[in-house]
């Protein structure tokens, strides 16, 4: 039986396009946290910051696990944007030009390493650490905002 591992994540801009920052909260099924981790991402636009924040999640789990061992573990990540939990469901489109190359890179992610990955909408009271992290990112964009 496969472990299942549960990812949150949330991106966010300050402006949207503003100062923008992932962050990633990662536990077992049972809920014990595995990793927090966050993201300052620059100017970007908020839906920018969320992809990046499942990219972010889904590369420190390789890390935790080991690339070699995520065929034994179910995936499921969980975001509070619609919009994105929809597109990389195969349910919408793609319609900013911008996020088709992270799209691609989820996708091939998830075909050569998480073959058993599921996204799932939730509602943002449910998602206050992955916010939390994002919001330490952007914090961190702010501090060095001169860098961009």
């Amino acid at each position: 039986m496969k472990k299942k591992i549960i990812i949150y994540t949330d991106g966010g801009s300050r402006g949207n396009p503003g100062v923008a920052g992932a962050g990633a909260y990662i536990t077992d099924g049972e809920g014990k946290v595995l990793k927090e981790c966050s993201q300052a991402l620059g100017i970007q636009t908020n839906n920018y910051a969320e992809y990046q924040a499942v990219i972010l999640g889904l590369e420190n789990l390789k890390k935790i696990v080991g690339t070699e061992n995520l065929p034994n573990y179910e995936v499921e990540m969980k975001m509070d944007s619609e919009l994105v939990q929809r597109q990389l469901s195969g349910k919408y489109q793609i319609k900013e030009e911008g996020l088709i190359p992270l799209f691609m890179k989820i996708w091939n992610m998830r075909v050569k390493d998480f073959k058993d990955l599921k996204f799932t909408h939730i509602p943002r009271e449910q998602n206050k650490d992955a916010d939390r992290l994002s919001n330490v990112g952007m914090d961190e964009g702010e501090t060095h905002k001169s860098l961009f």
